[in-house]
């Protein structure tokens, strides 16, 4: 292999993070840029966080909820991580690999990283390679359920050098070479800490509430504390706190600024809107997902702004290919078993996918939202240029009419062989959300189509409690929505979402990320030459006809593809989004300003 070749390896995802179309830093976000006079560790007072999706698991391979995340990565760190131009910024790492530095190896099958000596973890143990391999340990084992796990898979193993160093051997040449123990997906765990607690038994691990990490700050036991309890409409919903105190350990001197994080969880979007824009009380809110409209009024009260970021993330309506209504004997429903009545017809998902509103859809999201065909968005050298998408009750009609489906009896809903054309749409609580149901509701009915409604607290619906049956991995329902996207500039780990062995299933504790219960085993053969194709445009094009081969068969409808929208207070300055990484992911440079 040529040296440029290589060069090339190395530098994919950099470059490919920074083709097409405009990045993040182009949209309008909150200045990075910290005060001139620098006051040190702990200068500052209390920083409040608010996430109305509230923390359940305090465990970043046991989960994919982003409230789980970010709760975590003020605690816990990867080795490197992403910026918003998509160049790798090292955080436990001592340097990038590079081919130069001799880092990426010249045949493409393994890299090795330096790391840093000077960390500690939080309780005083020193951090070594020995805790990336245990990392390794943890996520690579069936039996712990890591939802992490994909990003791994493409590792044969890994070894430790000496304290600090750490070499990762891959199965064969991987041009996706930086993805594993990198970003949101990559944060390393103590061995120290799990002592005692592996495979099944990982998930009892006390330290999966109350973790011991490197970052800037230490959580405060108990972890997550109780508070108030909500009635939103029929379910009872807990609201929470984490408190953080500096980590004294911290390997940064002055840094952090604040003496004290309070993460509230729970509650409403609206509730938390306000009580930053209009009440003060807090610094940070997530995900704002309110109509443009209210965000301009709550803005113009001048106590804070809206940050937008472009993100990877699509809103999307998935479809249940098994039957939510049909249980196993051991009581397992959407079961490989059963095929679902009548979505096991492409004719049917074709139907649906033409009754999707998604310019109206879209404008609930004013200009931080557009409609989308596709599931891959970004980097925008990714999105296909094949697909389309269009709104026609007259064509989804004539599908189902084709399909068999028509109304018997006159009492307006369609049918077949005694079989009522029903179902339950869920989602999690959250205004726009539940507007996005009615849109849908509205066109399906004229079409014949009878639609539930099913709202989940988001603290349940994201949970990963594998006993709970509202979570969007058990997918009791016909179609269930929110947002997804790739969690780094490569998508491959992604992509791989929708691969036969990521069905979740009872006998899997429900772990996997296919949660339409598709599986094609011609797609499986296109991810699996993506995990080895060297060539950077022949890659991109396996992946686009990925995104193809699920959007031509309608396993899921992209709606809207979105803008991450965030509130802060004006007094807050430091804050540096990247799609690619929490939203804390440099929360030790966060700073508090006069406004």
């Amino acid at each position: 292999m040529k040296r440029l070749d290589l060069l090339l390896l190395a530098l994919v995802i950099f470059t490919l993070a920074a083709c097409g179309g405009p990045s993040p830093s182009q949209l309008p976000t909150p200045t990075a840029t910290l005060p001139a006079k620098q006051e040190g560790r702990g200068a500052g007072d209390t920083l409040r966080l608010l996430y109305w999706q509230a923390p359940t698991i305090l465990n970043p391979h046991l989960t994919q909820g982003t409230k789980d995340l970010a709760a975590c990565r003020i605690v816990y760190e990867p080795l490197a991580s992403y910026d918003k131009d998509g160049k790798l910024i090292p955080f436990l790492a001592a340097e990038i690999p590079s081919l130069e530095n001799g880092g990426v190896a010249a045949d493409g099958k393994s890299v090795t990283w330096k790391l840093k000596h000077d960390v500690l973890w939080d309780d005083g143990e020193p951090f070594t390679a020995d805790d990336v391999l245990f990392t390794y340990e943890f996520v690579s084992d069936s039996k712990t359920g890591a939802l992490t796990s994909a990003t791994y898979d493409a590792i044969q193993s890994v070894e430790a050098i000496d304290s600090y160093t750490v070499k990762i051997n891959f199965k064969d040449v991987n041009p996706a070479w930086s993805l594993p123990f990198v970003g949101n997906q990559g944060m390393i765990l103590p061995r120290h800490a799990f002592a005692g607690y592996s495979g099944e038994n990982a998930k009892n691990a006390p330290v999966n509430q109350l973790p011991i990490g490197t970052g800037p700050y230490r959580m405060v036991a108990p972890g997550i504390k109780p508070q108030e309890v909500l009635l939103l409409g029929t379910q009872i919903v807990e609201t929470n706190k984490i408190v953080y105190e500096i980590n004294q350990h911290f390997r940064e001197p002055d840094k952090p600024y604040f003496k004290k994080i309070e993460l509230r969880g729970g509650g409403t979007v609206d509730e938390a809107a306000r009580s930053l824009f209009e009440a003060g009380k807090v610094d940070f809110v997530y995900n704002l997902l309110l109509d443009s409209e209210r965000l301009t009024e709550l803005q113009q009260l001048g106590k804070a702004k809206v940050a937008v970021y472009l993100t990877s993330k699509v809103e999307r309506l998935l479809i249940n290919f098994t039957d939510p209504n049909r249980a196993t004997e051991d009581g397992e429903r959407s079961s490989l078993q059963f095929p679902h009545p009548f979505f096991s017809d492409k004719k049917v998902r074709q139907a649906f996918s033409y009754a999707m509103d998604r310019d109206s859809i879209a404008a609930l999201y004013g200009s931080e939202g557009k409609p989308t065909a596709n599931l891959l968005v970004s980097p925008a050298t990714f999105e296909s240029p094949n697909t389309s998408y269009e709104y026609n009750l007259h064509q989804a009609a004539a599908l189902l009419d084709e399909a068999g489906w028509r109304d018997t009896n006159g009492d307006g809903v369609r049918d077949k062989d005694g079989v009522k054309m029903k179902v339950v749409f869920q989602t999690s609580v959250n205004a726009v959300r539940q507007e996005t149901q009615n849109i849908v509701q509205k066109s399906l009915k004229s079409i014949g189509v009878e639609v539930d409604l099913k709202n989940i607290d988001a603290s349940t619906f994201f949970g990963p409690n594998p006993a709970n049956p509202n979570t969007r991995w058990h997918f009791y329902a016909d179609l269930e929505m929110y947002n997804l996207g790739n969690a780094n500039p490569d998508p491959g780990s992604y992509m791989q979402y929708w691969t036969c062995d990521e069905i979740p299933q009872k006998a899997t504790d429900w772990a996997g990320n296919n949660n339409e219960r598709w599986c094609n085993p011609d797609y499986d053969a296109l991810f699996a030459k993506s995990t080895t194709e060297m060539d950077p445009e022949a890659r991109r094009q396996l992946f686009i006809q990925m995104n193809d081969m699920i959007i031509n068969e309608v396993v899921m409808i992209p709606l809207v593809h979105r803008a991450g929208l965030h509130g802060i207070s004006n007094s807050l300055q430091g804050v540096d989004l990247t799609p690619w990484d929490s939203e804390l992911w440099n929360i030790k440079d966060w700073r508090r300003v006069s406004p």
